[in-house]
């Protein structure tokens, strides 16, 4: 289940969105902002700050009341949420053994109780060094989540798995846009090897920030090449295509090609096997190191499309990935 709530969704909590935790009851032992950081959780033998063992994620202190803690994450876009992921990993003797989450929707930075909060799910059992994973069913848009746990203790991340939700009718007709762009819905599907660094980066804002943000695959020692099928945001008219080296000096691919289609379904892995016979949007060419290539001339008039197959040659990594063009409504 966590395989398929991952390939079929984006994480809507992820800080690049804009995401953040506007809230919690109690942080004193690991800051709430941690909660949702982007990177696998670690542990650091022998760190300690201020108030204790140093621990990567969201920790409150033992409570000595009544009562139970929470924390509010504010979504950077709003989303429709399919399911979630709460990992304790590295939490042993101080995982909560509870949990329950709650979503709304709302203008607030910060919702109260009158929000219209709405429980997605019933009371969870958690295990300590742990990655528990539920599936919602939910189809309003979400703009926050509360993690509520029972009583105290440490959650290493929350992922809020969904898709995003963008208002088109803000999109004019003749704008322009980066169709790919997670923040207007994109996502990576699949690709063939994720070694170093996941395909979902491909459609993450802004320039890659070093080597690991980006899709990489091994070494490939054998015939053939890699490739990765991603989907657009929405149908649209490509006008141009950005395929950005950022940070891959000796590992860059050698060349690549894009294939196009409107029409895709199916598991992820069915989605690929159609791939193989899309048309081709882009022909082979060239790339070089560390650099954005941007192609217009080269494109094929293919007419609206939705999903797009990027072909490396043979291996190698690339930072990001910008499908420009307009929307078709």
């Amino acid at each position: 289940m966590f395989d398929d709530l991952r390939r079929r969704h984006v994480d809507l909590a992820q800080p690049r969105l804009g995401s953040e935790v506007v809230f919690a009851t109690d942080d004193f032992f690991a800051d709430k902002a941690r909660l949702i950081s982007p990177e696998p959780p670690v542990f650091i033998p022998g760190k300690y700050d201020d108030n204790g063992k140093w621990m990567d994620g969201w920790e409150s202190r033992r409570k000595r009341v009544a009562g139970h803690d929470w924390c509010v994450v504010k979504l950077g876009v709003p989303g429709e949420v399919a399911g979630f992921e709460i990992d304790t990993s590295h939490f042993t003797g101080n995982y909560p053994p509870g949990a329950e989450i709650e979503v709304c929707r709302s203008d607030e930075a910060i919702p109260g109780d009158d929000a219209g909060w709405v429980k997605v799910t019933p009371r969870l059992d958690l295990k300590g060094d742990d990655r528990a994973w539920v599936a919602i069913d939910h189809a309003q848009p979400v703009t926050h989540v509360r993690l509520h746990i029972y009583p105290d203790g440490g959650v290493a991340r929350l992922r809020v798995w969904g898709r995003v939700l963008p208002d088109w009718n803000q999109v004019g007709a003749e704008e322009t846009i980066d169709l790919l762009a997670v923040a207007n819905g994109g996502r990576g599907i699949i690709a063939n090897d994720e070694h170093y660094g996941s395909v979902g980066n491909l459609t993450a804002p802004g320039r890659g920030v070093n080597m690991g943000d980006g899709w990489e695959t091994r070494r490939r020692r054998e015939p053939g090449h890699d490739w990765a099928v991603l989907e657009l945001g929405t149908f649209g008219r490509v006008e141009e295509i950005v395929v950005d080296t950022a940070h891959f000096k000796g590992n860059y691919p050698d060349r690549c090609s894009i294939q196009a289609s409107a029409r895709a379904h199916g598991s992820p892995a069915e989605i690929a096997v159609q791939a193989e016979s899309w048309p081709v949007l882009l022909p082979e060419v060239k790339l070089s190191a560390d650099h954005a290539h941007a192609f217009r001339d080269e494109l094929a008039a293919l007419g609206p499309v939705k999903f797009v197959r990027l072909n490396i040659y043979p291996d190698g990594g690339v930072s990001r990935l910008r499908v420009i063009g307009k929307v078709v409504r």
